[in-house]
């Protein structure tokens, strides 16, 4: 399955031993209550009430009377703690702790049969209580209402440190928000009280709302208000102290007015009455480090045949609404949409149906995504339980209290990579395996194996050219922000296609108004993403059309004997000398093929240039950057580049068991050096159209294998559409190799034929020969008459002026 789950937490390996335990010491002792209530059998009533920042998790269980006992685990201990019973029959709503561990928040709802009364509080349903637990001392009433409460501690800090005062959220089914502040001191050593118990200040932080979700690890809330029929998200960041900033507000396309009342991640929520409310309607918003911000949006399922999701890219400026044919007939939906946030992915599923990860970073392309349509495998691997999306890529099981990290499996998707036939599928999980590669060596090993064995299998892209735009583009890409909008990602740049079973509609949408002048962090990249939304046109990717005229300048220049300035060609020819020790630098193992190892200037020329031009557009771009830095990326994105190049060489080459005897010209060609040949040809047509910089010895190798696979007459061909580069290198070693047989002469004529009149003069002298020496004699006599000429030239002009004197 591409999306691998792993138990990061269990109930039942995790608490229940525990529980366990306690009660045979219990028991031993002839005690009872405490945190060791609890049977055999009582495992049904344990649940996950909260995971909290810094990790930790409250439970809740009850022992055989009926007592309420909350728990508490903490993951970076793997130790369990009892925090506090309540002596009633109660059933939970909502719990958080604060990151001292001192004071705990519980809303709770009273057990009563029919025609008795609330013993806690006559008249209210719910009842929300701050205790103080360190050690148990006083209980204080928050609320005591006919509406549900929910309750989270704010965490400024997920280091654990005494803080003076501490906030707490609550959160009313009649729509609106609190945050209470809560002064807190020690008394008599380590008892811990409340300060301000008389009377708790406190500000209402939203109200009206009609949807609300909380962000533990950036501390975010996000809440929906509906004004004028229309949904208004906004955003309220909390900060370390008491303050807190309404972030933005961006209008949605999306009706919520008869959705009922919906909270996302304000703990666990099991109860009941919730699940009634917006059945199969799901709702969240999704972050990354990279200013991304996503919401995903799945409405009520009307159709037993297909469903359909929408996700807003707010920091692209457009929603993109995907319908999916269900992958099973006949089988009916019983849940809604799970989306699961994987960082540059969301993950979109509904079991036993379809898989689809969703690309967040670049969603230009439908195909840089990848769906799936439901199969065993599937079935048997995702829960059909609902998932809930924690911060980060935490999801949790609610109903078997498993909390899971999310990742990428990248073993089954290279796997995948193997066996699909889709162009798009192999796009998709191109990208998806780049983009999230642990061990970048090792992966990359893999793909290149399967780039070789597949360079002629896609039909609707260039499979090397994506290859080395994509894997060069993420290996640099962690290292600033705003480099995707100024490299390129991917050769593609459109997509028409269908992709079997999914319909897509794109639509631009309303940019949110920032209500904050000042950014930091997140809110810095999210408004610079929105920024270039707005006003970056046209495109600032960078694209090699400048080197390529450059590049052919110099080249003429050469060829007419005029060439700019010494020091402007040797500052280009050191920039490509860096790549290339860059290169060598960071490959430890030695190369089994001849690349790297002689001159070729036009190649480093091309390199050379392509580092100038790349440094001046980001340097250009990228404002707030060191120099050093983006000359150290350029460096390390052309020589990765190259590296590429190489390594798929060098595994064609590993694969034929080929040896260095194949760089003589004195033999026949196999059909492994056939495979090598056509392999660089590939890649050569691939760099061609993007004008991307070969490694030196490149075309020398190239030449000697068309020498030995090719006939004489598609020998020449190649060379005359300029397929095959004739290089000194290679030309002189034909030279010395071949004997001067019929066919060998012909050979050796037709290549001194078509060289460069500066390589040519060279190679003639190298070889012994008639028709060598009447080419050596005719240079030298067009070269005697080009004299004269210009010196008679210069004679007449000077009698010109000498009579216009007289």
């Amino acid at each position: 399955m591409a999306l691998r789950l792993v138990a990061d937490f269990d109930l039942r390996k995790d608490v229940l031993p525990w529980l366990r335990a306690q009660r045979v010491v219990s028991e031993a002792a002839g005690a009872g209550g405490g945190g060791t209530d609890v049977l055999e059998n009582d495992y049904e009533s344990l649940r996950v009430l909260n995971v909290e920042r810094n990790g930790n998790i409250i439970y809740t269980y009850k022992g055989d009377k009926g007592n309420v006992f909350f728990g508490l685990y903490d993951r970076q201990t793997r130790q369990n703690e009892h925090l506090y019973t309540f002596e009633k029959d109660l059933q939970v709503v909502s719990c958080s702790i604060n990151s001292e561990r001192t004071l705990l928040a519980a809303s709770l709802v009273q057990n009563t049969k029919e025609g008795r009364r609330n013993e806690l509080q006559p008249g209210s349903k719910c009842l929300t209580l701050l205790v103080e637990i360190h050690p148990v001392n006083n209980v204080k009433v928050l609320k005591a209402v006919d509406s549900y409460i929910w309750v989270q501690f704010l965490y400024p800090y997920v280091e654990s440190h005494a803080l003076p005062e501490n906030h707490l959220l609550l959160i009313s089914e009649e729509k609106y928000i609190e945050q209470y502040h809560i002064q807190v001191t020690q008394e008599d050593g380590n008892r811990v009280v409340i300060k301000n118990s008389g009377r708790l200040s406190k500000d209402r932080i939203a109200e009206d709302f009609v949807w609300a979700q909380w962000d533990m690890s950036e501390q975010r809330l996000y809440y929906i208000d509906l004004k004028k029929s229309r949904s208004i998200l906004k955003c309220i960041q909390f900060y370390a102290d008491e303050s807190f900033n309404l972030m933005f507000e961006a209008p949605l396309d999306i009706s919520l007015s008869d959705s009922g009342f919906k909270l996302v991640n304000f703990g666990c929520d099991c109860h009941p009455d919730q699940k009634k409310l917006s059945k199969h309607l799901t709702l969240c918003v999704f972050t990354n480090n990279t200013g991304s911000l996503c919401v995903c949006y799945s409405p009520k399922c009307a159709s037993l045949e297909q469903i359909t999701y929408s996700v807003f890219h707010i920091h692209k400026g457009h929603s993109k609404t995907f319908t999916a044919a269900l992958g099973s007939a006949g089988s009916h939906v019983t849940k809604g949409v799970t989306f699961l946030n994987l960082d540059y992915y969301v993950a979109v599923y509904l079991p036993g149906h379809f898989f689809h990860l969703l690309n967040i970073q670049h969603p230009d392309l439908i195909c840089h995504s990848l769906f799936q349509t439901g199969n065993n495998e599937m079935i048997a691997m995702l829960p059909h339980s609902p998932l809930q999306s924690l911060s980060g890529c935490l999801v949790l099981d609610c109903c078997s209290g498993k909390l899971y990290r999310a990742l990428l499996n990248q073993s089954y998707l290279l796997r995948f990579l193997w066996n699909t036939c889709l162009d798009c599928e192999k796009m998709a999980v191109l990208h998806c395996v780049l983009s999230c590669g642990q061990g970048p060596r090792v992966l990359e090993a893999q793909i290149i194996q399967w780039v070789s064995e597949n360079v002629s299998a896609c039909h609707s892209f260039d499979l090397i050219q994506e290859f080395l735009i994509a894997s060069s583009y993420w290996s640099v890409y962690p290292e600033t922000s705003n480099v995707d909008k100024l490299l390129p990602y991917s050769s593609v740049l459109t997509w028409n296609t269908e992709i079997p079973g999914i319909t897509l509609v794109t639509e631009d949408i309303e940019l949110p108004l920032m209500k904050v002048h000042r950014f930091k962090g997140y809110w810095e990249k999210l408004n610079s993403n929105l920024e270039y939304v707005k006003y970056a046109k046209p495109h600032l990717q960078y694209n090699n059309s400048v080197v390529r005229r450059e590049w052919h300048n110099l080249i003429s220049e050469e060829k007419t004997g005029k060439r700019r300035s010494m020091a402007y060609v040797r500052n280009i020819l050191d920039n490509a000398i860096k790549v290339i020790s860059n290169l060598e630098a960071r490959n430890l193992e030695p190369r089994l093929m001849p690349l790297l190892q002689e001159e070729d200037n036009h190649q480093r020329l091309l390199v050379g240039l392509m580092v100038s031009e790349l440094q001046d557009h980001l340097l250009r771009h990228l404002q707030g950057v060191e120099k050093k830095k983006i000359e150290q990326m350029v460096l390390d994105y052309i020589s990765k580049l190259m590296d590429l190049i190489c390594r798929i060489l060098e595994t064609t080459w590993r694969k034929h068991n080929l040896h260095s005897w194949v760089l003589h010209f004195n033999r026949h060609g196999s059909a492994a050096e056939f495979a090598v040949f056509h392999i660089m040809t590939r890649i050569l047509e691939a760099t061609n159209s993007l004008f991307l910089p070969l490694p030196p010895g490149f075309h020398t190798l190239h030449t000697i294998l068309g020498v030995h696979c090719l006939p004489l007459h598609n020998l020449l061909h190649y060379i005359d559409s300029g397929l095959l580069l004739l290089t000194e290198t290679a030309v002189t070693r034909l030279m010395k190799d071949l004997d001067n047989t019929e066919k060998s002469e012909k050979l050796k004529f037709s290549i001194i034929a078509r060289l460069p009149p500066l390589i040519g003069q060279k190679i003639c002298r190298l070889w012994d020969h008639p028709m060598s020496s009447n080419i050596i004699s005719r240079n030298h006599v067009t070269r005697l008459l080009q004299n004269y000429k210009k010196q008679l030239c210069m004679l007449l002009k000077d009698m010109t002026m000498w009579t216009q004197n007289l």
